[in-house]
């Protein structure tokens, strides 16, 4: 998998720096250190943990659009008009301002959904896209799908919302959450059905 950016403007901020009362704690742990002997274990665990906290990585963009690459193929397309990327030990993850425009692509490179929401985040890690807000999804079948959150899972290549759904297609339209289905809208299933409507 491959992410790659495009974007008109970006700014690249490393706090790799100590806070203030972070430099004076340790210049003052030295201090005793060198005065009294060894550091106790509580005062390495602080200094320790007071280095972790402040090696913290974020990256920002304007007009934002990534694409996410396999086998050469594009697979996932966003735009957003704001992003920043926090990267440390525990997460790597990108928070997207919209709003928010996403295509979706089969593997053979084709574009096969589009949706819209207010905000996304990337989980790099786990290599999954979560929509917020407003939700909405059109695929080149005549599908849409409606909901305030929505999750597209990269290793099963499926799409998933555990809130209020609506889904309409061609034949019917339905409703309600526990949703799951491939990225195209289809082989979906609605474990908390609410409601249906046949269309003529």
């Amino acid at each position: 998998m491959h992410l790659s950016y495009q974007d008109s403007a970006m700014r690249e901020t490393v706090f790799s720096v100590l806070s203030k009362r972070m430099i004076l704690l340790l210049i003052a742990l030295v201090i005793l250190h060198s005065g009294c002997g060894e550091l106790s274990e509580y005062d390495t665990e602080s200094i320790r943990t007071a280095m972790h906290d402040s090696l913290l990585a974020t990256t920002e963009s304007w007009d934002v659009r990534m694409t996410l690459l396999e086998q050469g193929h594009r697979r996932i397309m966003i735009e957003g008009s704001y992003a920043i990327t926090y990267t440390d030990d525990d997460r790597d993850e990108t928070r997207i301002s919209g709003p928010v425009y996403v295509q979706i692509y089969d593997q053979e490179g084709e574009m096969e959904s589009e949706a819209w929401s207010k905000r996304a985040i990337y989980h790099a890690e786990e290599r999954e896209f979560e929509l917020f807000d407003s939700v909405r999804v059109e695929t080149v079948t005549d599908r849409q799908l409606f909901s305030d959150y929505l999750k597209w899972e990269e290793r099963t290549d499926r799409i998933s919302s555990d809130r209020f759904v609506t889904i309409i297609t061609p034949t019917d339209s339905l409703s309600g959450s526990g949703y799951t289905s491939k990225t195209d809208l289809t082989d979906y299933v609605i474990t908390d059905l609410s409601g249906r409507v046949l269309v003529d």
